[in-house]
């Protein structure tokens, strides 16, 4: 696939800068001193574009698609946990006893989770489940391709199904989410090569590898940067030489939401892979993306750097299913609700002097009215 096959260069557009513009406007003329809720007036403002609306609409229907996969790197001991555990993990998801789902419902989001390449048939699971998936595990980046064209364009396309389905169900704000043991090896290559570092510096812990793996897991990357690189002018010959399934339709869905002028929650390091690329297809898809927040993953920062996306969240978060993304919901709900809700300063009777200070005309009035009545005695 060349960035001609879907057109998403021309497809998509820059999020609405009249609104933008006029939440800006709005938030001058708030019932407070200018600037004076920091970032959450950018949030504010980032809402009304995307939204095309100021202010901006709330957030009824906010989903996590989780998308799921194996990588055969995870057998090479670069993760602290088995790759049996993706599958295990899957069916806690879906069962509503993940992280995921307790954070999604404390902040009023569904979850979904497909999966792409878990490397079990997950026959019990539904068909909403297991309908897009690809294969069972994708290959051992640092020797072998993650998967075949074929492959990648299916699983690429498989995210953008997903996306046209969330978004034609009513979603009005999509958080992506990952699950899959190991996968923080491809995401830490994919960033690698695309903002020109070195194995070392985009290598981190993951689940909590010691030494001795993150050791492994460093060689791992390194290789895969080398088999690599002759693709680095194919995004999706790049996916599936060192993505996997979940990282094509993931990326594909990221594209998709954009071209639908849906706007996306970002999570951690795969997420932050997956935008790189995306960006790479459709430079201004990323003015739909929003940074949840900053993974303790080194490739993570790397990529929101790369991307100019300033994170909502630093909590020190590196679990991935979307978890961090979601704990800055709130915030963005906040931010576009002081711009609803906010009384003007003409409707609070509050007027700036000449000076730029806040004033009362209720206080004004009243010192008038004093300053005669002792002018009359």
């Amino acid at each position: 696939m060349t960035e001609d096959d879907f057109r998403f260069s021309t497809v998509i557009v820059r999020p609405s800068e009249a609104a933008r513009t006029a939440a800006r406007e709005r938030q001058r003329i708030l019932a407070k001193p200018p600037a004076s809720l920091g970032r959450l007036e950018d949030l504010g403002s980032w809402l009304c574009g995307v939204q095309d609306a100021c202010p901006p609409r709330p957030l009824h229907r906010v989903t996590v698609v989780v998308v799921a996969g194996d990588h055969g790197v995870a057998r090479q001991g670069v993760s602290a946990y088995p790759p049996e555990a993706t599958a295990a993990m899957v069916r806690t998801v879906v069962a509503g006893g993940a992280a995921v789902n307790v954070l999604a419902r404390e902040v009023g989001a569904r979850v979904r989770v497909v999966d792409l390449a878990v490397d079990d048939d997950l026959a019990d699971l539904s068909a909403d489940v297991t309908r897009w998936k690809v294969r069972r595990s994708s290959g051992r980046i640092d020797t072998e391709n993650a998967l075949t064209g074929e492959e990648a364009l299916a699983a690429f396309r498989a995210g953008m199904a997903v996306a046209d389905e969330e978004i034609d169900a009513g979603t009005d704000l999509l958080v992506t989410g990952d699950l899959g043991i190991g996968n923080t090896t491809p995401a830490a290559a994919l960033t690698a090569l695309l903002t020109s570092s070195d194995a070392v510096s985009v290598t981190g812990r993951g689940s909590g590898i010691d030494d001795a793996g993150w050791m492994r897991k460093c060689a791992a990357v390194r290789d895969a940067i080398r088999r690599g690189r002759p693709s680095l002018g194919e995004p999706l010959a790049l996916l599936a030489t060192v993505g996997g399934a979940d990282f094509a339709a993931m990326t594909g869905l990221l594209l998709q939401a954009a071209a639908r002028r849906t706007p996306v929650l970002l999570d951690g390091v795969v997420s932050g892979a997956c935008a790189l690329l995306a960006h790479r297809l459709a430079f201004r898809a990323s003015d739909w993306w929003l940074a949840g927040h900053r993974c303790t993953e080194p490739a993570h920062g790397i990529a929101l750097d790369r991307l100019s996306l300033t994170p909502v969240l630093d909590q020190r978060m590196n679990l991935g299913e979307g978890t961090g993304a979601l704990l800055a919901l709130p915030l963005l709900r906040a931010a576009g609700a002081v711009l609803a809700e906010v009384a003007t300063l003409e409707e609070a009777g509050v007027r700036t002097d000449t000076a730029g200070s806040l004033r009362s005309d209720h206080h004004d009035r009243e010192g008038s009215s004093g300053s005669t009545t002792g002018d009359h005695s």
